[in-house]
């Protein structure tokens, strides 16, 4: 492992343990220092955020809750309130519980958001638990097939000091997981408005959002990950928002749409 990923390895560690505790040091710098690009994907969350009192947002996909995470800093400045699904028990366990357990208004579920109640097979690097492992499950075998033939998980492995094994079939596995529908979610939570819609399920977002019935609770925002749908999702993911009037940004791999 080289230094410069231990020292990441470390300042990961750092913010997490700030964070968590919600440290003076950590919520000030989002407070008072923290200026985000402008034009930038963080720069119209900041908007949305600061524009609004009572802010609630849906995260569906919410891995260890920091990494990559584009909400995490708001949710934590803002003081938003929220529900949070994560399906991977052990990332839930290690990390997104302990993360926000100090966080008044934030629940945190261990599940993830489909049709009905009951369970799913999600599509799971099976010879590591490390982020960039557990970043990568998918409910669409095919995504996380395509980051092995990119050559993605070798370099992810060669970076961990990680070994590939020879048997494929251990290379990706199936991991049962329990699944909540939007009516069950709404209904439990007593979820009446969404201010933010966040998704990053790895090439289910357009799945996600065909879910939810906008006639009945329409989101202000939705923030989805658009760089693992296929040409044709993509397309017809944009053409279903836009029909439901919602305005579309870009940003490499995500996409913002706002209500208009």
């Amino acid at each position: 492992m080289s230094i410069k990923t231990r020292f990441k390895k470390i300042r990961q560690k750092l913010l997490f343990r700030l964070s968590s505790t919600n440290h003076p040091l950590y919520l000030g710098f989002y407070k008072y220092l923290f200026r985000p690009k402008s034009g930038s994907l963080a720069f119209y969350l900041d908007q949305l955020s600061r524009d609004k009192d009572n802010f609630f947002v849906l995260q569906i996909g919410a891995n260890d809750g920091m990494t990559h995470d584009p909400i995490h800093k708001f949710i934590k400045r803002d003081r938003w309130k929220g529900v949070l699904l994560e399906p991977q028990e052990p990332v839930f366990r290690k990390f997104l519980s302990p993360l926000y357990q100090n966080q008044q208004g934030i629940t945190v579920l261990n599940a993830a958001l489909g049709v009905e109640d009951g369970e799913a097979n999600l599509y799971c690097i099976g010879f590591s638990d490390r982020r960039w492992a557990s970043g990568l499950a998918s409910f669409d075998r095919s995504v996380v097939e395509k980051a092995f033939e990119s050559g993605h998980v070798a370099r992810q492995t060669q970076k961990e000091n990680e070994t590939i094994p020879n048997d494929a079939d251990k290379w990706i596995v199936p991991v049962k997981v329990p699944v909540l529908s939007v009516s069950t979610l709404i209904h439990k939570y007593a979820i009446d408005h969404i201010d933010l819609l966040q998704i990053d399920t790895e090439g289910y977002d357009y799945e996600i959002i065909r879910l939810f019935d906008f006639d009945q609770l329409r989101p202000m925002a939705i923030s989805y990950e658009n760089m693992h749908l296929s040409p044709a999702d993509k397309e017809s993911c944009e053409a279903y928002l836009q029909q439901k009037n919602y305005r579309l940004m870009h940003f490499g791999g995500n996409t913002l749409a706002v209500n208009n």
